[in-house]
């Protein structure tokens, strides 16, 4: 089959949506595939997003393809005969983040204009797909909420989970991702701040953002842990996180209202740790349960601290989350066979 793989991008920058891009490129071409990958680029401001959209409703792909799989929005604009969307998140500033200090425009007559066309166009293009998969519950229900849409999740899983390997549980909490304000690393470090047990904490992942980056380094300093706390601002391999993740004592993934579970809580599933996050971070609410796949608890540094003393006081109870977290993963059946079948469909 001839299956186009259409997705926004912001140039430059790496993203979870690359990776589901990427490695479904991979998996439908060692099934005998001819696949192509296609990211348009997008930028977000409020003046530019309905042309933009209206860029990609113009693009004619049933010449080249027999499918198309749609990615991150408004990818899902493209016209096909044929077009699958796995939607892994609305423009959330003008759907649920509309209320809030993200809003991008006055909430007067004009900026409630520009939120209603958006809001129509996703409607009827997502409408007239041929199926609607999300990568979440959390995605589903907005969709269905905004958008009057029904759809099914199919969760993205990581390329070559073989690759991770569950050896001893070392003192170290562990933190690979992206490091941004909304991923909210400086829970963490301010964490640190309250610990009691010996426990050390390494953050690594790149960023678009150098002072947040230097506000988590000043931050380790001025409580004294900066001895304990190790940041590593980098691309961070596949390889490499396999490596710091098999001897960590867990992983700590803390997003706000994320839009799914996340790869680093898959990653570290995978190799047999745990995950600490809290109780507002979104989607990852759906793959940790607090004390049965690892430890919930409210976006407050005490209650961090303490999940972090309680995993390094307690290994027994860091391994048995550890194992039923991979076990869970297995149960949820998330693996590229089910997602190949389904997409094509």
């Amino acid at each position: 089959m001839r299956i186009g793989l259409i997705s926004s991008a912001v140039p430059l920058v790496d993203g979870g949506y690359r990776f589901i891009v990427d490695w479904l490129r991979e998996q439908l071409v060692a099934r005998g595939h001819r696949v192509e990958v296609l990211y348009l680029p997008f930028l977000d401001a409020p003046e530019e997003v309905l042309p933009q959209m209206a860029a990609f409703r113009m693009i004619r792909l049933d010449e080249y393809f027999d499918r198309v799989i749609t990615f991150r929005p408004p990818a899902h604009a493209v016209t096909h005969r044929c077009k699958v969307v796995w939607f892994i998140h609305h423009l959330r500033v003008f759907y649920d983040l509309w209320d809030t200090e993200h809003r991008p425009v006055a909430d007067d007559a004009s900026g409630r204009a520009l939120r209603a066309a958006i809001m129509a166009a996703d409607t009827r293009a997502l409408g007239e797909a041929h199926r609607v998969f999300t990568n979440s519950r959390v995605v589903g229900d907005r969709l269905r909420r905004f958008n009057g849409l029904e759809s099914e999740v199919l969760y993205p899983p990581v390329l070559r989970p073989e690759r991770f390997r569950a050896g001893a549980h070392g003192d170290e909490i562990v933190s690979v991702c992206r490091m941004e304000p909304h991923k909210r690393q400086h829970l963490m470090v301010e964490a640190m701040g309250h610990v009691r047990s010996p426990v050390r904490l390494r953050l690594c992942g790149a960023s678009l953002n150098p002072d947040y980056v230097e506000r988590l380094r000043e931050t380790a300093r001025r409580l004294g842990v900066a001895g304990r706390v190790t940041i590593e601002e980098r691309w961070i391999t596949e390889e490499e996180k396999a490596g710091l993740l098999e001897h960590a004592l867990a992983s700590a993934y803390l997003p706000f209202d994320e839009d799914s579970y996340g790869y680093p809580t898959l990653e570290a599933a995978h190799a047999g740790r745990a995950t600490v996050t809290t109780e507002d971070a979104g989607g990852v609410a759906e793959f940790v349960t607090d004390g049965v796949t690892g430890l919930m608890v409210p976006p407050d540094p005490v209650a961090i601290a303490q999940a972090f003393d309680r995993l390094h006081g307690d290994r027994a109870l860091a391994a048995r989350l550890g194992r039923a977290a991979g076990e869970h993963v297995r149960a949820l059946g998330i693996d590229w066979d089910v997602v190949v079948e389904k997409l094509l469909a």
